[in-house]
């Protein structure tokens, strides 16, 4: 855990992420490497799983095996609290993060199963994780599979990820402007000791000092979840 703490706070000293921006809570998942949490969608940084469609072969007969990463994902989550760390989005505005249970790097620990392909960029740790599994002929080793980017690059554009829902908002209502910064939405929600739920916006006096359970780019946003405007 004190390793943890320490990488989150060097990643948050970095001048290439200083924009890095914390995401925490309970998640959904999605497929094997993408989680919603509270309408926001989070992609796994540095692995690659098979996309919740896609089928491999294993000793000669068909294997779900994009179905099995997602129950794997699924099982690794079991309604703990996961902690990520947002640096930018995607194409499909989906956050880019690094996530993390109390007691482990989820994206390390699919790619130790043997359920998700470790990017070229990966730290060494999922390098190894990766070695270790295919030395194992563990998951998707054990398989006849193609590389979830070549399946989806083969698919398209019959499959595209599905985007993260975005609340309505009327152009007419101050509610409506939408606050953003390099990483992306600005707006943080914060749920108080004393059971408020609260969102900070960017200039007003305890923005910079609020940890945000969630983030959202307007008001209407916000306010759809549950929270009410700081007021101060």
């Amino acid at each position: 855990m004190k390793r943890f703490v320490f990488s989150i706070l060097a990643l948050l000293a970095s001048p290439q992420v200083a924009s890095a921006q914390a995401i925490e809570g309970t998640a959904r998942v999605i497929d094997g490497d993408t989680i919603d949490m509270t309408g926001m969608r989070v992609r796994l940084l540095h692995i690659d799983a098979p996309e919740a469609a896609q089928n491999c072969s294993r000793g000669g007969e068909p294997w779900a095996c994009g179905t099995d990463a997602t129950a794997a994902l699924t099982s690794l989550l079991n309604s703990q609290t996961v902690s990520c760390i947002a640096t930018s989005r995607d194409m499909y505005d989906r956050y880019l993060a690094i996530c993390r249970t109390r007691i482990m790097d989820i994206g390390e620990q699919m790619v130790a199963l043997g359920l998700a392909v470790a990017d070229d960029d990966a730290p060494e740790e999922y390098q190894t994780a990766a070695q270790r599994a295919k030395a194992m002929k563990l998951g998707l080793w054990n398989s006849d599979f193609q590389m979830p980017r070549e399946w989806r690059a083969a698919n398209l554009p019959a499959y595209q990820p599905v985007r993260a829902p975005r609340s309505s908002t009327s152009t007419r209502t101050p509610s409506s402007r939408s606050y953003r910064n390099e990483a992306g939405c600005a707006i943080k929600g914060n749920r108080s000791r004393r059971g408020e739920w609260i969102y900070h916006l960017p200039g007003q006096q305890y923005y910079n000092q609020t940890r945000p359970e969630q983030l959202f780019c307007s008001e209407a946003e916000a306010q759809a979840a549950g929270y009410r405007r700081s007021k101060v």
